[in-house]
């Protein structure tokens, strides 16, 4: 039995109403006519006291039990973005021709979808799973993959890779690493299991999420045009089946509940269980659905994620064009015991609801059998314009069911600029000291390379298979992952994510922007052309006004900048409530960004192969080290404004990139961002081992800037290529010819040489690798050889 909110609440009920705790009464919808003034614990469930009296005035009576689970959880925030939706509209309103033009699906659906060319499309999303993985890492991870899973399968996709985007706390803090170890488990088992890579992504430490990781879970799958299939349960008749997993007691009230409130000094005020997800069954649910697809048995499917029963339902009739009717008890449970309130709430893994036309109703059975998957037809859709759900013969649900998943509370939160900022963006890194030395400024070199969040991630990504499907073309450690779409013509895609919690606390309108800036331009080197956006925007409280600002001035700033590039957000979520008290964790938009490439075969890497050829700088670098991981990693130090981005010559950089893959002109380009140029220099010696001499005294010159600024400044707008010789004159003349700022600065080394910045430093690559892959290990794997 759970120890959910709902299983207290009907146990208190039970005794009062004389019921056996066997088979209490039922609080059916003519119980709640008869008992206006029954106590009902909406609180427990999450709900204002408005919230209540809302659900009451919009009923017309009070709601009963299984009215009061289902509008607890699809009206919690994170299931109706209740405090998120006024600015979220800002997507949907910033847009422009060009931006819709390959948009086929947009936000408001499971995924968005995009035209990728030659018939294909892909489906792409990013979610939160950060509550749950808090309090049981591995499951809270492993089912933050399975749902974003089923998000894609449910738009008639195949997926085809993962990524995770992860926030920890102190790298040195002694909770960390159970976090860690479990979240990096539950991602590898899940997504291996699934025969899914796992081809990029992003892992941060830092103390202010050491209460509140952040677990972002990001999927894509790919589909013929023809193949797009929209959930909604249309046509009187036409019967609702569930099938997959039997419904438990894990996870009631899990994402949608926990996501829905803080954690404080004692745990989270709602503690819910956290599901438990089987990889297996959901593999063979992925062909399963693609099968009844394909054979056109279905209307429509929805996965059950967060609300489960509760939210499909609500949402399949929502968007449908009648009704529909359900008998509960046709539900197949793992747990008999479950009441009908936590068969509602409950977010079991791996279900699936499908809305299927009677007369394939037996072809329909015929497939989930032939896939061993259970199934159960519960009920059908009508023509009353009702939800209607019946429990032990009596009728326990009788709303309209867009008043559950779609006219919910909206709210317009307090906003006010914070009373700190102003401090903190005053408290510029300009008045750190900066190394004219040789030996400080190789010291320093190395503190960011084997920095927590500069250090290889290796020890994290060697766990994970980026190679199963035989389609990978590009993963970890490049800037960005590629995936072939179709085999005999090359199609591909690649896939970005980024976010700065430090630039975001900084400033979380420019913040946001950075993020997107630097995700555009990390599918920008793959060779591939960015087309759309997804995002996940993880806040404190929307109960704190201060945070509010924040979220405001973020949606903002990533609206305008999608608009400034000209490419659509295609869907994403919202995750409030992160934090641990009153310390909210910095503002960290996570922003993912899709490229189209049309042949995988042009891609570029992100580091060079080959000695001799000519390394070059695009772009122009400014002293702008405040927010830098300069300014944390050496001195401590968070402060200032960061760095401003130009998003007209991020456009025109991307645009000069793509020319310079389709020539193949270029041997490998590598995005500049944290860490600065020399964090990128390391970074593409060590991708395949051959070293680099560098100088630059032009570049100071031009630029007018310091050693410290030309080697750590994270300006934006600015990507190292290597060059074969032969190729220069043409790739001088492209920059020229689109007037983008480029310098030489060095010329690639033969192999197993060294990063030589000559006139300063130079350090060998062995030094440079131990650096580079030792720090996780270290902390979290201390009996594993640094290789």
């Amino acid at each position: 039995m759970s120890d959910s909110p709902v299983t207290d609440a009907r146990t208190n009920d039970d005794r009062r109403a004389g019921g056996s705790a066997g088979h209490p009464p039922v609080d059916s919808v003519s119980v709640a006519v008869a008992t206006p003034d029954k106590v009902q614990p909406y609180a427990a469930l999450g709900l204002k006291k408005d919230e209540y009296e809302q659900i009451k005035q919009i009923l017309g009576r009070r709601p009963t039990s299984g009215e009061l689970a289902m509008y607890s959880v699809m009206w919690s925030e994170h299931c109706s973005y209740k405090s998120s939706k006024i600015y979220l509209k800002q997507f949907g309103s910033k847009t422009t021709e060009k931006m819709r033009t390959n948009l086929m699906v947009g936000i408001g659906e499971n995924a968005g979808v995009v035209d990728v060319g030659e018939g294909w499309a892909v489906t792409f999303k990013v979610e939160s799973h950060n509550h749950p993985s808090y309090i049981e890492p591995f499951q809270g991870a492993a089912t933050g993959v399975g749902g974003i899973v089923r998000d894609i399968i449910s738009m008639g996709a195949r997926p085809v890779a993962v990524m995770d985007q992860l926030r920890f706390g102190d790298i040195d803090n002694e909770d960390t690493a159970r976090v860690v170890h479990g979240v990096v488990g539950g991602i590898s088992f899940y997504a291996n299991c699934l025969g899914l890579p796992n081809i990029g992504g992003e892992t941060y430490f830092d103390s202010v999420y050491q209460g509140n990781p952040l677990v972002n879970a990001l999927a894509v799958g790919v589909l013929r045009h023809e193949d797009i299939h929209l959930a909604n349960a249309s046509g009187a008749g036409n019967k609702v089946v569930l099938f997959g997993a039997r419904t438990g007691g894990d996870g009631i009230g899990g994402a949608s509940i926990l996501a829905s409130d803080t954690f404080d000094a004692k745990g989270p005020t709602k503690r819910p269980a956290v599901q438990v997800g089987d990889p297996f069954a959901e593999k063979v649910l992925i062909e399963c659905c693609l099968e009844l697809f394909r054979e056109k048995l279905v209307e429509g499917i929805q996965d059950l994620g967060a609300a489960g029963i509760s939210c499909a339902t609500s949402e399949l009739a929502s968007n449908g064009d009648g009704g529909m009717y359900i008998e509960l008890d046709k539900v197949l449970l793992r747990d008999p015991s479950l009441n009908a309130e936590e068969i509602l709430m409950s977010e079991s893994q791996e279900r699936m609801m499908a809305v299927v036309r009677p007369e394939k109703l037996d072809a329909f059975l015929s497939v989930v059998a032939k896939w061993d998957v259970e199934t159960s037809v519960l009920g059908e859709v009508t023509d009353t314009g009702r939800l209607i759900i019946d429990w032990r013969g009596e009728q326990i649900v009788n709303v309209e069911p867009r008043t559950v998943a779609v006219d919910g509370p909206v709210y317009d939160r307090p906003v006010a600029y914070p009373t700190w900022i102003d401090k903190l963006q005053a408290d510029t890194a300009a008045v750190l000291p900066r190394a004219t030395d040789a030996e400080t400024l190789r010291a320093q070199t190395l503190t960011l390379l084997g920095s927590a969040n500069l250090a290889s991630k290796s020890w994290i990504t060697d766990q994970y298979d980026r190679y199963v499907m035989g389609n990978t073309a590009l993963s970890f450690p490049d800037d960005g992952g590629m995936i072939r779409v179709d085999e005999e013509s090359g199609l591909g895609f690649a896939i970005a994510t980024d976010a700065n919690g430090r630039y975001c606390q900084l400033d979380p309108y420019h913040g946001a922007q950075l993020a997107l800036a630097e995700a555009y331009r990390n599918v920008a080197v793959t060779g591939a052309v960015p087309a759309a956006v997804t995002d996940c925007l993880n806040f404190g409280s929307p109960e704190n006004p201060e945070v509010m600002w924040q979220f405001s001035q973020a949606v903002a700033g990533l609206s305008d900048g999608c608009l400034a590039l000209e490419i659509p957000v295609t869907g994403g979520n919202v995750s409030f409530y992160n934090q641990t008290g009153g310390a909210p964790i910095h503002p960290t938009p996570v922003v993912g960004v899709l490229g189209v490439i049309d042949d995988v075969a042009r891609r570029v890497p992100s580091g060079w192969q080959d000695e001799g050829n000519n390394i070059y700088l695009l772009g122009v670098t400014k002293t702008e080290l405040d927010g830098s991981a300069w300014a944390g990693s050496i001195h401590e130090h968070l402060g200032g404004r960061p760095p401003v981005v130009d998003l007209a010559k991020e456009a025109n950089l991307a645009g000069l990139l793509h020319a310079g893959a389709m020539q193949s002109l270029l041997a490998s380009a590598h995005d500049l961002s944290d860490g600065g140029l020399v964090q990128a220099l390391a970074e593409a010696v060590l991708r395949f081992g051959v070293g680099a001499r560098v100088w630059l005294e032009e570049l100071m010159l031009r630029d007018a800037v310091d050693i410290t600024t030309a080697l750590f400044s994270e300006s934006t707008g600015r990507v190292i290529v290597s060059v074969p010789r032969e190729d220069d004159v043409k790739f001088m003349g492209l920059c020229d010819g689109r007037g983008y700022p480029v310098l030489r600065i060095g010329v690639t080394d033969k192999l197993d040489a060294a990063l030589d910045v000559q006139g300063y430093f130079s350090v060998g690559i062995d030094e440079l690798r131990e650096t580079h892959r030792g720090t996780l290990p270290a902390r979290f794997a201390s009996s594993l050889a640094v290789s």
